[in-house]
């Protein structure tokens, strides 16, 4: 079947990514395999075109619930011909890692992602690449309107918060996922390529989207 109008995916090398929780005051060091990342995240448009809908906003989508994108995958990656990442949609929900289909980043992906090789709190100036509270109108924004990281990367920081597959923290917070990236409605200092948050899989949020993977 023929693939659904939708973002560039761009093939990152393997590498290694240091992680942090201001909350916890913990950091840790993950081995980050070879896989393959949307240069955006998925937009109305694409979400409805799945969906056999005709939207073709350039907007990011919003209000999904980590559910919601889970399933997006799913059945975008039966769509296309592929193997599905996910088994079994509920509480036990599981990744079949040799699937090639589309699934969520691991938290670690994301933020070697996001930080395309560099160190610092953000891959750019604030304002060249991200929406955010000081320039958003408190509104999302189209996508790939601002500059993007040294790997093509568009919206890794602002306009929407993006949901990673892992569990935040299980033992305090239960089956809450990892959001990472920061909103167009969040301050400076939320849109950071080290801020971690965290939500219920089952809540949706007017800046939360995700953005699309594959494996290797």
């Amino acid at each position: 079947m023929t693939a659904l109008l939708g973002p560039r995916f761009v093939p990152l090398p393997a590498g290694r990514v240091t992680l942090s929780d201001r909350r916890s005051r913990q950091s840790w060091t993950e081995d980050v395999a070879a896989f393959v990342i949307a240069d955006r995240p998925v937009t109305t448009g694409h979400y409805a075109a799945a969906h056999d809908g005709p939207d073709a906003r350039d907007l990011p989508v919003s209000e999904v619930t980590w559910w919601d994108a889970v399933r997006f995958c799913n059945d975008l990656s039966t769509r296309e011909g592929r193997t599905p990442a996910y088994t079994r949609l509920d509480e036990d929900v599981t990744w079949e890692r040799c699937a090639d289909g589309y699934r969520l980043p691991t938290e670690a992906e994301w933020e070697y992602a996001c930080r395309a090789g560099t160190s610092g709190p953000r891959y750019g100036p604030l304002d060249e690449i991200a929406w955010y509270r000081g320039n958003s109108g408190e509104h999302p924004h189209e996508v790939a309107t601002k500059e993007p990281n040294a790997w093509g990367l568009y919206d890794v920081i602002g306009n929407v918060w993006e949901w990673c597959w892992d569990l935040y923290d299980p033992a305090v917070y239960g089956t809450y996922r990892v959001l990472r990236g920061g909103g167009w409605f969040d301050e400076h200092w939320s849109c950071r390529a080290s801020v971690r948050r965290r939500s219920h899989p089952s809540l949706r949020i007017d800046d939360v989207g995700f953005r699309l993977v594959r494996s290797a």
